[in-house]
């Protein structure tokens, strides 16, 4: 069965998902994170194949995420400004292994603040009055991108909370 090409899709939550949905890819990351920019320090550390890095780190780089810059008589791998935005949604991803997947031990690394020594965090959504938003609690509209299927699925969903609110 052909794997489904999710970069054609309009949703961009999908679209990330081609880049960042890829074996090893979020790990990467992470390493990137973690300050690693040699492809022989992401290959030590994350215990990956070559060919299988080279790919990760060449799509990583094509989508903008990483750049590779010359350094010395190698080349280094350095965050974009992408990249660099994609550190808060690392964090929640982070947050939540750590509660639910995290071994007896508890969590492998901790990320802190090096002023404060506090664990960093990302904050749970809130409201603009500043409740807490869960998935039961927000209302999805249609966005600019919108298509025609999404804006009658956002008017359906709509009608039938009005119907049973």
């Amino acid at each position: 069965m052909p794997r489904t090409d999710f970069s054609r899709m309009s949703c961009p939550v999908a679209r990330a998902m081609e880049v960042l949905g890829e074996r090893w890819a979020i790990l990467v990351m992470r390493e990137a994170f973690y300050g690693t920019t040699r492809f022989d320090d992401f290959e030590r550390h994350l215990g990956i194949a070559s060919n299988i890095l080279s790919a990760r780190l060449t799509k990583l780089v094509e989508h903008g995420l990483l750049e590779r810059v010359p350094e010395g008589a190698r080349h280094a791998y350095r965050l974009t400004e992408m990249g660099r935005d994609f550190f808060p949604a690392f964090l929640a991803l982070k947050g939540w292994s750590d509660r639910w997947m995290a071994g007896p031990e508890g969590p492998v690394v901790r990320i802190v603040d090096p002023a404060t020594g506090a664990e960093v965090t990302t904050p749970s959504p809130m409201g603009a009055d500043g409740r807490p938003l869960g998935p039961e609690s927000i209302r999805l509209m249609p966005g600019p991108g919108a298509g025609a299927a999404m804006r009658r699925r956002l008017a359906l969903r709509e009608l039938e909370e009005a119907h049973h609110g």
